[in-house]
């Protein structure tokens, strides 16, 4: 497809008028971009983030390899090594096979490395109380405050470069213009019948709720229900920093040099942070970023999805929780 075909789409997705049927103009809209999509490009992302799906259950790579490094150090290292083929193979066929670049710059290159590097830092740093305070109590503080500290430190250097990057919507995408709340919470619904299936199988229930991490505390205090919310504060903040990277950083500063063709690459990445996870979140995962980064692109604004991705995970806590207490 020329560029000047591609501009002509994009600007006719545009200027789709508003349906009175909101899941109507969301679909219209996710199918005029995915005809801005190089469609080899599409098949080669799909193929090669299935490929490195196979690899790591086959292998074991990330729940048994790297959690078995005996330092964060060579866990960052091999982490980034991961995100790297995860993120830079997708962009070396787009930029080599498709010639899908729209404007390669120097900045694009070290962008290219400083995506899977920061991630990396961000997955494998330790909290700052780590080890400060001692007892049962210094354990469940270290946890509360480890995911609040991670989105700091993938937000400083997201505040470095904005300065590179002035003409993005609000901060990565982190604004409420162009967002219309009826869509996404359709898009919630139609996700809570597979939610309720995920909590009757074993290996969902192995790993969810993530709550279960603070089971520990339950003997040492009468407001055990206050410590459980503090900790789901928590851990939805984590969400903050996964939709500000991958759907805000990753398409809108990438979206510079590759147009919507950056959507598949970040999806390719996303799908790869969750290697440690079930089997059907990681699969599900890749899908689910072409969605979000879709609608994050389409609407310039990474506040709805923030906001279905936030849902899902705590409907995904709530659906655990009531799952592992059947079984009990």
């Amino acid at each position: 497809m020329s560029r000047q075909r591609k501009r002509r789409n994009l600007e006719l997705v545009a200027t789709i008028p508003a349906s009175p049927f909101p899941m109507t103009a969301v679909l219209i809209r996710l199918r005029e971009y995915g005809s801005l999509l190089d469609k080899w490009l599409l098949l080669f992302c799909m193929v090669w983030a299935g490929l490195l799906i196979a690899l790591n259950y086959t292998l074991d790579i990330e729940s048994g390899f790297i959690r078995g490094l005996d330092s964060r150090f060579n866990r960052c290292a091999v982490l980034f090594l991961v995100y790297c083929c995860a993120f830079a193979v997708p962009y070396g066929f787009a930029t080599v096979v498709r010639k899908q670049l729209i404007a390669p710059a120097p900045m694009f290159w070290v962008l290219l490395l400083v995506a899977p590097a920061l991630f990396a830092v961000k997955a494998t740093i330790a909290s700052p109380l780590e080890n400060r305070i001692e007892g049962v109590w210094g354990d469940y503080w270290t946890i509360v405050s480890a995911l609040p500290f991670k989105l700091l430190v993938v937000l400083v250097p997201l505040i470095v470069l904005r300065r590179w990057f002035p003409e993005q919507p609000g901060f990565w995408g982190l604004t409420l213009r162009n967002v219309r709340w009826w869509p996404y919470g359709l898009m919630l619904l139609m996700m809570v019948p597979l939610i309720a299936y995920a909590g009757t199988q074993p290996d969902f229930l192995a790993a969810y709720p993530r709550l279960k991490q603070i089971a520990f505390i339950a003997p040492h205090t009468e407001h055990f229900g206050w410590f459980q919310l503090m900790y789901e504060v928590s851990y939805g903040i984590d969400f903050v920093t996964i939709e500000l990277f991958f759907r805000g950083f990753l398409i809108f500063a990438f979206a510079r040099y590759a147009g919507p063709a950056a959507i598949l690459p970040m999806a390719v990445f996303y799908c790869s942070i969750h290697f440690g996870k079930p089997l059907l979140e990681c699969v599900s995962s890749f899908f689910g970023g072409l969605i979000l980064g879709a609608v994050a692109y389409q609407t310039r604004s990474i506040a709805g999805g923030l906001a279905v991705h936030l849902g899902i995970a705590w409907m995904m806590e709530i659906s655990a929780y009531a799952g592992n207490l059947r079984s009990a």
